[in-house]
């Protein structure tokens, strides 16, 4: 699945979320007939069929357990374990559901001011939607993520997210049985909690999580000859790489592959040298875990050399996973290299004014692109993911345009005052967005995009079209396609290759060689 699909999958499973709870939301806020009589109908039985029975004892001691603040403080009991762990992201993720399902709810509390079932024994405040459903749907959603991408025995990970699903349900429903809630007030905060918890991991880039690992596949899948895995990694993008290393050595082993060899890449040498010596090893597949980075140097020196590269996505973009359809999640892609199909795909080399002749498979721009990449720092990116690269455009919008002449082919070139142009030999970039949606990476073409608008305010027509997939072109955004592309610009521009940036420069020059690298993708 490329990365255009998964963002329309995210797309779905959001609005698959949002669109229920806008329902019910406008259905209690209208008073609507049906809805009111079912809520106290099933209030008033479930409440009083508990009533004076020991069932009633449990369900209220069910409240104070499940109550909005205890799962605070669990969740941040995590955060805590998390960041002493050093996984800083998925522990900024959790403080950030603690941070913000609490306020959603209150709010939309404060908005709707429905008033808490007629019962004898009642509490103060308003009914729509459950507080302690939101917090348990967003506490157990959490546990879920966690577990899944965690948890390497497949029944344990099964009976612990089976556990948490029971403990949200059990909350939610125990709302109901102690008269403080509607059923509706309860869905409503499932959906809210379970919508906040989605929307922040796709923020934080934790939404991908773990299926079962490779380790754990049945013999029966093993390859008949052991094979030579070479794995070159970039440590400083792997919190624990001893951990990292035991569980590839595992996995590799279980999967009937030798004993990996391992490369790391230095501050001097960012894998050239690496993949040589992989390569030369006999290596029958190179595998990068690394960033963006990393992944095009590595890419760059197995190209033509006819030995598979399969990629561990470590970084904070992985353009080159997502529009692959590689998992993002290091299981998955593991199991990937281990199991996968090779697929040919195209390679560019590219050179320019104190530029060496390399090569780069994602995309190089010229620009405001290459101004944003230098603007994020590696701090933060660490800490947020990709959203740092959008705290970089919002700071770098009003970049100034360029002059640019652009040759395609040989042909005469074409002068442009852009903003930023962009060389793709894929076409979207994070979250699906389809910046050059025609591209494709073994077409054996290249995909030219110039971004111009004119205004700060332009810019929203301009993002809307991209969105769109407005295939109209002006001189605000223009695309072109060919086999080479030459970009000259009017003073020292700032320039980058897969996210990392080269250098101010005026030139570029890149040529498309098509099917020159094999790469592990999903069967």
């Amino acid at each position: 699945m490329t990365d255009m699909h998964a963002g329309r999958r995210a797309a779905f499973i959001a609005a698959g979320l949002a669109a229920p709870l806008i329902l019910i939301t406008v259905l209690v806020a209208t008073d609507f007939g049906p809805l009111l009589s079912f809520d106290v109908e099933v209030t008033e039985s479930w409440s009083g069929a508990v009533a004076d029975t020991g069932w009633a004892d449990f369900f209220r001691v069910v409240a104070v357990v499940g109550a909005p603040w205890v799962v605070r403080v669990a969740l941040l009991g995590v955060a805590i374990s998390l960041a002493l762990r050093r996984r800083i992201r998925p522990a900024l993720w959790t403080l950030t559901v603690v941070l913000v399902t609490g306020p959603a709810w209150a709010l939309l509390k404060w908005l709707m001011h429905r008033q808490r079932p007629d019962l004898l024994e009642q509490i103060g405040g308003w009914s729509f939607p459950s507080g302690h459903a939101a917090e348990i749907a967003a506490g157990m959603a959490v546990l879920v993520a966690l577990t899944t991408r965690d948890v390497r025995r497949a029944l344990v990970r099964r009976l612990l997210v089976g556990v948490w699903l029971a403990i949200a349900v059990l909350v939610g429903l125990d709302r109901i049985f102690v008269g403080a809630h509607y059923p509706s007030d309860v869905l409503g905060g499932w959906l809210l909690g379970a919508l906040v918890v989605f929307a922040t991991s796709a923020a934080f880039g934790v939404a991908g999580t773990d299926p079962a690992p490779p380790a754990e596949r049945p013999l029966s899948t093993m390859p008949e000859n052991f094979k030579t895995l070479a794995v070159i990694l970039n440590p400083i993008k792997i919190d624990d790489p001893e951990t990292f290393k035991t569980r590839v050595g595992v996995a590799t082993r279980a999967a009937g592959w030798d004993e990996p060899l391992w490369f790391e890449t230095t501050i001097d040498d960012a894998g050239s040298s690496m993949a040589r010596a992989a390569v030369a090893a006999g290596s029958d597949v190179v595998v990068v875990a690394g960033g963006d980075g990393t992944v095009r140097v590595v890419c760059s020196e197995m190209a033509g050399t006819g030995v598979p590269v399969g990629v561990i996505p470590v970084g904070t973009g992985n353009l080159l996973a997502r529009n692959l359809g590689i998992p993002l999640s290091r299981g998955q892609a593991l199991d990937t290299v281990l199991r996968g199909q090779d697929r040919a795909i195209d390679v560019v080399r590219i050179e320019g004014d104190k530029l060496a002749p390399t090569r780069f498979v994602v995309m190089a721009g010229l620009g405001l692109d290459a101004a944003i990449m230098d603007g994020a720092p590696d701090a933060l990116k660490a800490r947020i993911g990709w959203s740092a690269y959008a705290v970089s455009a919002a700071r770098h919008l009003r970049y100034p345009a360029v002059r640019v002449d652009i040759s395609i082919d040989g042909a005469e070139p074409v002068r442009r005052r852009a903003r930023t142009v962009v060389i793709g030999n894929v076409g979207s970039l994070q979250a699906g967005i389809p910046l050059l949606p025609d591209a494709e990476i073994d077409d054996g073409l290249l995909d030219v995009v110039v971004i111009a608008p004119r205004r700060m305010y332009g810019w929203v027509g301009v993002v809307w079209r991209v969105l769109a997939r407005r295939r109209r072109t002006d001189d605000r955004l223009d695309r072109y396609t060919g086999r080479s592309v030459v970009m000259k610009a009017a003073h020292a521009t700032p320039r980058q290759l897969d996210g990392d940036t080269v250098g101010a420069g005026t030139e570029l020059r890149a040529e498309i060689e098509p099917g020159l690298l094999l790469v592990r993708v999903p069967r």
